[in-house]
This record gives structure tokens, C-alpha cells and sequence, in this order.
């Protein structure tokens, strides 16, 4: 057996013995640690509870948001649309907190609280280096507090004065059913949610706006559904002669043709003859983009457009407010219809002459659908009567029209209904109205009315029921508009019981055929 002297020694013993210096104990709990990997002689558990990577966050601030349009805001000036616990504003709170950009970020989510409480909780993990080689992942809670702030659009809409551009729609007529009807049609298609403010005028409404192009494309909506002519001018308010920037404010004058639904009107003769050559004096049936009338002789009809009629303009010659109730005593359907009126004859007596005389009078009338012998129906009592048109003298003084001239001409059947109006089982919504009880709910102590704004508010409530009662009568006009079912009020039965005998022969509006209204649910559910 021999040994080789030249081979190396197994050291085991050093190696256990370096192994060994290498194992030290933590500083603090006193736990064997690696020695050559240890952070400041501190075991994990120890680093973790002695050294926080996040003491340079935030962990409370605030954030701002408008209860009018429901905005956050993004500092500096930006007002973002963000969704509760969404991605948006967990991005906005992110950005709230300073110190976030030394660590990184490994998650973060919301932690859900009370809507009323007016806190945002929300949970950080985040990751860095606490020592070389060392690195250390820490969660914890960040707090906000909510805090309503009116961004600068909405400082716009309540403070006077602040637009940029306005529409000042107008109609001047006695009675305002034409443009309470284009208020209706405003509201059903949301034309006016970019409008900062709206305020009722005398013969219309004032639209307020931010921008000059969301003026515009109210104005091209209002020319699109009613006869309207607009002019344009602006005012200069401010220039930067350094930069030649100038700040202007734009006004838009809108009026619409002064003739109404039902309206009694005398056409140029040159124009009838344009027209189809159509009898001069027409009756309104349809107010659209354009006026349609209609001959109630012969049921021929034709449309004026808005163009037409502003290079000739002419006027009506009677309104619904010199409607006469004549009471229908024979009819006789002659066969002749276009669809939707049915000509017929009648022999028709003033409701007012009954049992006092026997005058009556013969007429032909495009309501032999509707109307049967002992019903009332109203119309313009032309016998005798004078007007003061030249439109009119013209036709009384043609050979081709002035012959043929009827004594009556019936518009619309009447339904007896009481003198006070009814409590109705639907409502219809109002743009200026909603405005003005805001406006008058935020005044402590508002002003009294003076004795002319309580003659114009009646007037108004007067147009407003007339406008009501033609769309419980007109099938085809409720179609076109929103109709809501009305607000819980208290009633008792006697005042039911009184309204539906009252009433038996007025149109009912199908209940089905209603819509919610939103605002009163949510109300409720609060």
C-alpha cells in the first residue's frame, strides 16, 4: 500500500469552520441569519417591521368633484367623467399622491365605503430597495375626502352674463301653441343640454351657451322642425393686440312664422296660384318645417315653405281666440277624403242663437269624420264679420273667388269640459320652468311678483291649458311627443268622481302609452 505524497488534503474542517463564521445571529430578535446576505445584521421578519418604503407617500388627500355635471378634477384644470370605483378615477387618486414615483407600484384597488360618508379608500402595494440586494413589498391605505368644487362651466350657468353665444327665439302671435309645441320637441330630442342657461322672454326663450358651435347646432335643430328665420351678430368683448386674438359673443335672432295650427289665413292670390292653385282662404291644419294648409271646401291642401313665405310674407286673418260654438244640425258625408279629413255638408246654427232665433247656415266642412248631428263644433264666423286685411279685400273682390266665400268655416269639434281645469293623470315637462324653480328653491327669500308678471303668468297658464287640451284631442300630436305620467298628488274621491263625470266625452290619453318620469322616482327612492 502506498501513498501519494503530492496529492492535496481534504480541509473539512476550515470549511465548516468559515461555514460557520458566515451563520450570525439578528440584532434584534436574535434568530440565525446568513451573515453575508444580511441587511444591516436584521433577519426578514425584522427588516419588514423596522424599515417602511412607503413613509414617503401620502396616505390622506383630497379630491375635488362638481355635483352639477358630476366631474372629478385632474390638477392642474382638467374635469374628467369618471364612474364610482372605475378605472379613471382610480387613475385620477393615483395621481393625487406625492411620493409615488421614488417606488413601484405592483397593484392597487378601491375599498368599498358609504356613498354619504364622502371618503375614497384605497388599498397600495408597492416595492423598493430598503438595502443593497434587499427589496421589501409593503400594502397599506390611502384616505380621500371629497370635496365639492364647481368646475368653470358650471360658474358659467350661475353667474349672469357668462356666454359666450345665445338664441333668442321669438313668435309674435296672441296665443304661443306653435312654440310651446317646438318646446315639447326641444325636450324629447335633448337639444338644449349644452345650454349654460335658459330664461323665459316675453313672446319666447332666450338659450344661453358656452360655445359658439353648440349655438349652432341648436339653431340648425330649430331650423330643421319648425318654419324658422335666423339672423347672426356678434359683439366684440376683448382683443389682444399683441397676439390678435379677439373674444367675441355671438347672438342668433330666430323668429318663427307667426302662424299657428288652426289659424285662419288669406293667401296673395298670386301665391294660391303658385301654390296648385289652391283657394286663397285656407285653413292651418300642420305647423312642421314648413306651414300646411288646407282648403276646407274642397280638401286640396298645400305647404308653404319657410323660404316661400319670408319673400311674400302674410298673415292670418282670425286665431283659436275668435273661435264661435256652433252646434251641428244636419251633416251629410259627400264621399270625397284625402286619408285623414272626410268632406262633408252641413247645416250648422250658433250655439249662442239657439231658442232665441232660427238662423243657420250652410258650409262645407273636412271634418265629416268626426262630427254627427247634435254635436258642437268651433269655428270662424265669417258673415258679417270685417277684417282688416288686404289679403282678404282682394279675394271678397275677385270674380273667381269672391262667390264661393263660405259663412263658417269649422276648424276642430268642441268637447264640453269644466271651466277650471282638470287634474290630469299626465303631465308635460317645461325647459324655463325647471330652470325657474331651481333658481327660485336655491333664494332664501324670494321677490314678489309684481301685478304684470302675474297678468303674464296667467296668460301663460291660459296658452299652456290650450296647448294641453289640443294634445288630448290630437292622436297624431301625441305621438310626436313625450307624455309622462303625473306626479302623486293627493286627491280625494269626490274631486275624482267630479272629473270623470265631467269629462266622459274629452279623449282619453292611453295610461300605457305614458312614460315614467325619472326625477320623481329618484326623488322617491331618496
Amino acid at each position: 500500500m502506498s501513498m501519494d505524497l503530492d496529492a492535496p488534503v481534504p480541509m473539512v474542517g476550515m470549511q465548516q469552520e468559515q461555514a460557520i463564521s458566515a451563520t450570525i445571529l439578528c440584532c434584534n430578535c436574535g434568530a440565525p441569519i446568513d451573515g453575508t446576505t444580511a441587511a444591516g445584521a436584521l433577519c426578514q421578519d425584522c427588516v419588514r417591521l423596522s424599515v417602511d418604503v412607503s413613509q414617503g407617500v401620502q396616505r390622506e388627500s383630497t379630491l375635488h368633484f362638481c355635483k352639477d355635471c358630476e366631474r372629478w378634477l385632474q390638477p392642474p384644470t382638467s374635469w374628467l367623467v369618471a364612474a364610482p370605483e372605475s378605472k379613471e378615477l382610480l387613475a385620477i387618486c393615483l395621481r393625487r399622491l406625492r411620493g409615488l414615483s421614488k417606488v413601484r407600484i405592483i397593484d392597487a384597488s378601491f375599498i368599498w365605503t358609504e356613498p354619504h360618508s364622502r371618503r375614497v379608500k384605497v388599498k397600495l402595494t408597492i416595492q423598493q430597495e430598503a438595502f443593497q440586494g434587499t427589496i421589501i413589498q409593503q400594502s397599506f391605505e390611502v384616505e380621500y375626502v371629497v370635496a365639492t368644487q364647481q368646475c368653470p362651466d358650471c360658474q358659467k350657468s350661475f353667474t349672469h352674463h357668462a356666454w359666450r353665444a345665445s338664441i333668442q327665439l321669438r313668435q309674435k302671435v296672441p296665443h304661443k301653441r306653435t312654440f310651446l309645441y317646438l318646446e315639447q320637441l326641444i325636450l324629447k330630442n335633448g337639444a338644449h343640454k349644452d345650454t349654460v342657461n335658459i330664461k323665459e322672454a316675453k313672446d319666447g326663450l332666450d338659450f344661453y351657451y358656452a360655445k359658439r358651435n353648440e349655438a349652432e347646432r341648436m339653431v340648425e335643430f330649430l331650423c330643421s322642425v319648425a318654419p324658422i328665420t335666423s339672423k347672426k351678430s356678434q359683439e366684440l368683448i376683448s382683443m389682444d393686440i399683441h397676439t390678435s386674438v379677439a373674444q367675441y359673443k355671438h347672438t342668433w335672432s330666430c323668429e318663427i312664422i307667426p302662424i299657428c295650427k288652426d289659424d285662419l289665413v288669406a293667401l296673395p292670390i298670386k301665391l294660391a296660384r303658385q301654390l296648385g292653385n289652391i283657394s286663397p282662404l285656407t285653413l292651418c291644419h300642420r305647423v312642421g318645417s314648413a306651414v300646411n294648409l288646407i282648403d276646407p271646401q274642397t280638401l286640396q291642401t298645400c305647404e308653404v315653405p319657410t323660404g316661400v313665405y319670408w319673400r311674400s310674407p302674410f298673415k292670418n286673418i282670425s286665431d283659436v281666440t275668435h273661435l264661435t260654438e256652433f252646434v251641428i244640425m244636419d251633416i251629410e258625408p259627400v264621399g270625397q277624403s284625402n286619408g285623414r279629413f272626410f268632406l262633408a255638408e252641413a247645416t250648422v246654427a250658433r250655439a249662442s242663437d239657439l231658442g232665441s232665433n232660427d238662423i243657420t247656415y250652410f258650409t262645407r266642412t273636412h271634418l265629416g269624420g268626426v262630427l254627427h248631428v247634435g254635436d258642437s263644433a268651433m269655428g270662424y264666423h265669417l258673415a258679417g264679420t270685417i277684417f282688416n286685411d288686404d289679403n282678404y279685400e282682394a279675394i271678397e273682390n275677385s270674380h273667381q273667388y269672391g262667390s264661393t266665400l263660405p259663412d263658417v268655416v269649422l276648424v276642430k269639434k268642441h268637447y264640453a269640459r269644466k271651466k277650471k281645469p282638470k287634474n290630469r293623470a299626465w303631465r308635460l315637462r317645461r325647459m324655463a320652468r325647471e330652470y325657474e324653480e331651481e333658481a327660485a328653491a336655491a333664494s332664501s327669500a324670494p321677490a314678489a311678483p309684481t301685478k304684470r308678471q302675474e297678468q303674464e303668468a296667467n296668460r301663460m297658464e291660459a296658452d299652456f291649458e290650450m296647448f294641453l287640451r289640443d294634445v288630448e284631442e290630437d292622436q297624431e300630436l301625441q305621438q310626436t311627443l313625450d307624455i309622462y305620467k303625473a306626479r302623486k298628488a293627493a286627491q280625494s274621491a269626490d274631486q275624482m268622481e267630479e272629473d270623470s263625470g265631467s269629462d266622459d266625452e274629452v279623449p282619453k290619453i292611453n295610461m300605457d302609452e305614458l312614460l315614467d318620469d325619472f326625477d320623481e322616482l329618484k326623488m322617491g327612492d331618496e
